[in-house]
């Protein structure tokens, strides 16, 4: 595809990052689209994603016009215990997006995950490209866990996850892990780790030994859930999003 050229005082953009900025979804689902052939650069189909664009271009995605970008916009979600984050679920189980769809007119994208049985605190924004930012290990950002497990935790076994452990052949990067109180034959942890792969505290607690019985968020970065009821969703204000 013949693409004009850019004029060097013309601000320039990779594509995806434009897609994901204007809030229509994340920077990766931006990526599959145009792979896919659902994404037009000035009238033509596009699929590559190593494009830089400018304002003065015409993108359209699905066969409609790129919506103009919002304001950044960025939420504190405490989630609940059995609710996916997802958009859709094919077996038709309960998700955030239905559960905040009335108290939320705009479209948000979760940074990152938390599993179905997981609950504590959610980071949703309009901006994928945010999003995407907040969820990279290099983003350095520390996230804090409360855990239940069930079994007599040995101090010495947390240990051995402060220069990060491999199981089945996946390395888990360094995990600070503290015994806060043994009550019976459950235990409950303060966990904080910066990369966050999938259910990576289930199976490091189970390759321990130990059953995870609940899992709460508590911070993510500089936000905490402190007071924030369950289900409950706070916005974070636009000057604390820009100091951060």
């Amino acid at each position: 595809m013949k693409l004009k050229i850019k004029s060097s005082n013309e601000k320039t953009n990779r594509i995806a990052k434009v897609i994901a900025r204007s809030g229509l979804c994340s920077r990766r689902e931006a990526e599959r689209l145009i792979i896919s052939g659902n994404v037009k650069l000035n009238n033509k189909i596009l699929l590559e994603c190593g494009i830089n664009v400018t304002s003065k271009d015409e993108i359209e995605v699905n066969n409609q016009p790129l919506p103009s970008k919002v304001v950044t916009k960025l939420w504190l979600f405490h989630k609940e215990r059995g609710y996916l984050v997802t958009n859709n679920d094919p077996e038709g189980r309960p998700t955030i997006f239905d559960q905040l769809k009335k108290k939320l007119d705009t479209r948000f994208i979760s940074v990152g995950r938390l599993d179905m049985d997981s609950e504590g605190l959610l980071l949703l924004t309009n901006d994928g490209d945010l999003a995407r930012k907040l969820e990279l290990p290099s983003t350095g950002w520390l996230r804090k866990y409360r855990v239940r497990v069930h079994g007599y935790v040995i101090k010495k076994n947390l240990e051995l996850l402060k220069n990060g452990i491999k199981i089945d052949g996946i390395r888990y990067g360094k995990i600070d892990a503290k015994l806060d109180k043994q009550q019976g034959s459950n235990a409950w942890l303060t966990l904080g780790i910066r990369e966050g792969k999938n259910r990576e505290i289930r199976k490091v607690m189970n390759h321990l030994g130990y059953n995870v019985n609940r899992l709460i968020r508590i911070s993510f970065g500089p936000f905490q859930i402190k007071n924030l009821a369950s289900g409950e969703i706070e916005e974070i204000k636009s000057k604390v999003i820009n100091d951060q």
